[in-house]
């Protein structure tokens, strides 16, 4: 005796539901990785203490920084606004003492080249104690 057999449905993966899970494992991914920025230039920001400006020793180099990008050393100023002429006046100032403190004062709107360039000189004579001056913040 033959039995008769049922029809067999065609067997279908329904991938909507596995669709669903790889979107939520990327979306988990890209939310979660981290990318970090790789810079050439590593700053160590300085932490103050107290309010009160440290006890100078001797006696530090100033470079102020005008307005228009001039430069001044200790009150004088120079002939030139580049870095040759700014590094020479440092060399003549200082007689050959890289371990003088450097005082860089720049006006609030001088030109971030000007600053730039004031910085640039002091490293390229090996000056390694440098600060930049401000002024305390006026309370609203």
């Amino acid at each position: 005796m033959k039995f008769p057999r049922k029809p067999r449905e065609p067997v279908d993966i329904n991938l909507a539901p596995l669709i669903d899970v790889v979107f939520i494992l990327l979306l988990f991914f890209v939310v979660t990785t981290t990318f970090t920025r790789e810079t050439q230039l590593k700053v160590d920001l300085p932490e103050a203490v107290s309010g009160t400006p440290p006890e100078v020793t001797k006696t530090p180099l100033e470079i102020l920084v005008g307005v228009d990008g001039s430069f001044a050393l200790n009150g004088k100023s120079l002939s030139k606004n580049d870095l040759a002429s700014l590094m020479e006046a440092l060399r003549l100032e200082s007689g050959g003492d890289q371990s003088l403190p450097v005082m860089l004062s720049a006006d609030g709107k001088a030109p971030h080249q000007a600053v730039v360039t004031a910085m640039d000189a002091a490293a390229k004579l090996g000056f390694a104690h440098l600060r930049i001056t401000t002024v305390e913040a006026q309370a609203q």
